[in-house]
Formats: C-alpha cells, structure tokens, sequence
C-alpha cells in the first residue's frame, strides 16, 4: 500500500474509541538497515482561529492492529 492511498484514514484506539488524527500529514519512520516501518508519526494540526497547537503522535508500527479502507485501528502500550 503506498502512503498516499492511507493519506485519508483516521487512526482510532481500540481500547477506548479515541480518534487520534488523520494520516494526511504523517510521516515514517524507517530501519535504514532493513528498510522496515518503525513508526507513524501524525502530525495534528490546530483548525484556524481555533487553536494554532502542533501537535505530533509517534505510532509504533507494531501497535496497529488492522488497516481498513478508512480507518487504521491501533492499540496503544
């Protein structure tokens, strides 16, 4: 799956249904050795003249638990 088809998909927490962002602005984290995804890093975003915080989230890549056509669900250590 390339990065730009899961661009869309909102990562929910299993355990208790929190919406933690949308992949849109995100970036990877990766082993340059073996070339495998250590982490999601979401990147939230204040709305304008609601809030200006930048907020970053650092997603284990073995937290996700399944990726769905909208939705990435993950469960959190």
């Amino acid at each position: 799956m390339r990065m730009k088809a899961m661009a869309k998909k909102e990562v929910i927490d299993v355990e208790n249904g929190e919406k933690l962002g949308v992949l849109g602005r995100a970036d990877l984290i990766i082993d340059p050795d073996s070339g495998r995804i250590i982490s999601l890093v979401i990147l939230n975003h204040g709305l304008i003249g609601i809030g200006s915080s930048n907020k970053e989230l650092t997603i284990d890549w073995e937290q996700i638990q399944t990726i769905g056509e909208h939705t990435i669900l993950l469960k959190r250590k």
